[in-house]
């Protein structure tokens, strides 16, 4: 599998250094071209001709970051696309999705609005702990994460690999469960929202700080396992990037924005 990196922070800043000006994206990975794992920088991240080929997108919650690209989405493949775009998750995520974001007042709903043929949206709710499959030959299978709302990461497999998003998260069990029994498990991408500084607000708001990433990471029990770091705030990034260069863990990447990652 080919996952592109069109995002890899938790929110979006154009960040200055002595290097130059970096721009900092919310969560999205964009997977073999065609399915989308959130959905934070779908439309900003993606030329017109990208976003007509995307069919699938995966979302681990309902917060902002990991959705809001999916109305300029729509603007943007209005009356250029033949197939509908398949949205799915978890059903509190994607009725929360209608209710609060295609309810026709914050913005139109594009799942009932109908095209020449069908509307651009179609809503998919998917069972927590079950296999599922979508575009280009993969199968994703939901798992329940621990949130401050309905959270699930995922584990995602074709014929020759998987790979696991944990979706945000702070401490929890399941999918690193889930992990260890996978034998072809290639990579497993990890947030990490705050440094240890800030380790108060991780509880408080569910994410990981490094130390936190260490012990989760821990729980599979595959050190040389190449372990996807993302989710950094822009404004705590390098403080981070220097903790995590402190851990001892063998195959550790934070990804940035334009990366590949083939598995």
């Amino acid at each position: 599998m080919k996952i592109r990196v069109l995002g890899s922070h938790g929110s979006d800043l154009l960040v200055k250094g002595s290097t130059g000006s970096t721009l900092c994206r919310s969560v999205g990975f964009l997977v073999n071209d065609e399915l989308m794992m959130d959905a934070g920088t779908l439309a900003s991240g993606l030329t017109l001709a990208e976003q007509q080929r995307v069919k699938h997108i995966l979302l681990s919650h309902l917060h902002l970051d990991h959705i809001k690209d999916i109305p300029p989405l729509v603007d943007n493949l209005s009356g250029l696309v033949d197939h509908q775009v398949v949205v799915a998750s978890v059903p509190s995520v994607i009725g929360g999705l209608q209710k609060h974001i295609f309810n026709d007042v914050v913005f139109p709903n594009f799942f009932n609005i109908q095209g020449p043929r069908h509307s651009i949206l179609r809503a998919k709710g998917l069972e927590a702990k079950k296999e599922v499959s979508v575009s280009g030959g993969i199968s994703v299978t939901p798992i329940p994460v621990n949130h401050t709302v309905e959270t699930v990461g995922y584990v995602i497999r074709d014929d020759i690999a998987a790979w696991i998003y944990s979706g945000d998260t702070h401490l929890t069990e399941e999918i690193w469960q889930v992990a260890a029994r996978i034998p072809n498990l290639k990579g497993v991408f990890i947030e990490v929202s705050f440094p240890n500084s800030m380790m108060d607000i991780a509880i408080q708001s569910k994410h990981l700080t490094p130390t936190l990433l260490a012990q989760e990471f821990r729980k599979i029990g595959k050190p040389d396992l190449p372990l996807y770091v993302y989710h950094m705030k822009p404004t705590v990034r390098e403080a981070i990037l220097q903790e995590i260069a402190q851990l001892e863990i063998e195959r550790v990447t934070v990804l940035e924005e334009g990366q590949e990652v083939e598995l």
